[in-house]
């Protein structure tokens, strides 16, 4: 059995590719294969949050992406009817984000992964996980033009999504699972300016939003729980427009506007699976999943594309053996998303907020470092962990109690 490559990675889209690209910046012959030829698109959320932003940063790609003349984002808001939150989602270091269509964010990082020295294979369809014993050693499958080939490798990585073939194969150990809690739907509105926000509202089991995108187009998205999908999926465009006359204002601009394209959508669930075992790994939503609420996807791609590309160097260079480097990138990754998952996950029930919260959503409001702190939080730029930290909300009731003062004296 002859090896041509050292590692494979199924799926070259936001997690695929850049684990293509980083591993064969380090010297491995690696192939990504995949379904689809680029520029291809896919549903998604888009948003590429802060942290993410600074992914492609270190990796030389985000000139590439504002070369595209995608719109930056400044400010994240979320009304919530009462009073609307308002801050900053980033730092000085990378204070945007973007809300790129895929069918150019996936095109970037697919040649991107193909000028590292990865041999990308478009229209190509994996028809068969190859096992040996235990263990995955290679796949077999077909390209649209040629025949069936059968390809090995040390490593293969499924980065091919929620249905992923690799998973489905291996059967991993999953976990911390929740059946899906919202759905929702998006299209392109013309005539829809957000000015640099990325603006969310919710109200009564109800969330949509707005983030401006490529060629002049604003992506409006909104939900209901999911307990409604089956009979809100018969009127996909009534209940859209329903959902968003919650918020009389922004139904009127939206009134104003022309829809582009037409509604794209999903309910997903919620999971995380063991994300390696012998001779395969899994990364992005193959390995873990959450609503999109947060809009945490390609953030949560980059992030694993990165901690297991890192550790199947380690294997692969006889650094540490590839059961210790694989099993500190799950308990890493774990570590890194547990606090969003929960929080994502109480978020789409669309459920009103616990008094508790409320309290603490009301003294935010006004307060520009708390309201920052929580686009952060959304963000993904600091961990739920880190703004409901005891002392920050401490803090935050602090100076609320002090704007009160200040108001009563005045």
């Amino acid at each position: 059995m002859g090896k041509a490559f050292d590692v494979i990675v199924m799926g070259a889209r936001c997690a695929g590719s850049p684990t293509a690209m980083l591993l064969a910046r380090k010297g491995y012959r690696v192939l990504a294969v995949d379904r689809a030829s680029f520029p291809s698109d896919t549903v998604s959320t888009h948003l590429v949050h802060p942290p993410a932003v600074n992914a492609l940063s270190r990796w030389g790609l985000l000139d590439r992406l504002l070369a595209t003349g995608c719109p930056p984002i400044h400010t994240y808001s979320f009304d919530f009817g009462a009073f609307t939150i308002a801050g900053a989602p980033g730092t000085d270091r990378d204070a945007v984000a973007y809300c790129p269509r895929r069918t150019i964010l996936d095109k970037l990082l697919v040649d991107a992964a193909t000028e590292s020295g990865a041999e990308i294979r478009q229209g190509f369809v994996v028809e068969e996980i190859m096992i040996e014993g235990a263990r995955v050693v290679g796949i077999k499958g077909r390209s649209k033009q040629g025949g069936t080939v059968t390809e090995y490798a040390d490593v293969v990585v499924g980065a091919d999504g929620r249905h992923s073939m690799l998973s489905e194969a291996v059967h991993p150990e999953q976990y911390r699972e929740k059946p899906p809690l919202l759905a929702g739907y998006y299209s392109y509105w013309r005539g829809l300016p957000t000015d640099g926000r990325f603006e969310t509202f919710v109200r009564d089991r109800r969330a949509f939003a707005a983030m401006p995108t490529h060629d002049d187009l604003t992506l409006v998205i909104a939900g209901w729980p999911y307990a409604e999908f089956a009979e809100n999926k018969r009127d996909i465009e009534g209940n859209y427009l329903k959902a968003i006359e919650q918020a009389p204002d922004f139904a009127k601009r939206l009134r104003s506007a022309t829809r582009e394209a037409p509604f794209a959508g999903a309910a997903v669930p919620n999971y995380f699976r063991k994300p390696y075992g012998a001779g395969w790994a899994l990364v992005g939503d193959a390995g873990y999943n959450r609503d999109f609420i947060t809009a945490q996807g390609i953030l949560d791609a980059f992030r694993d594309a990165e901690l297991c590309a890192g550790a199947i160097d380690q294997s692969l260079s006889g650094a540490r053996p590839f059961e210790e480097a694989m099993s500190e990138y799950q308990h890493t990754r774990d570590a890194q998303v547990g606090a969003m998952y929960d929080f994502t996950c109480d978020l789409a029930t669309l459920e009103p907020p616990p008094p508790e919260l409320q309290r603490i959503l009301e003294a935010v409001h006004g307060n520009r470092a708390a309201m920052d702190g929580f686009a952060r939080l959304n963000a993904g730029t600091i961990s739920p962990t880190e703004f409901f930290a005891p002392d920050n909300i401490e803090a935050i009731f602090a100076a609320a109690a002090a704007r009160t003062q200040r108001a009563s004296a005045s």
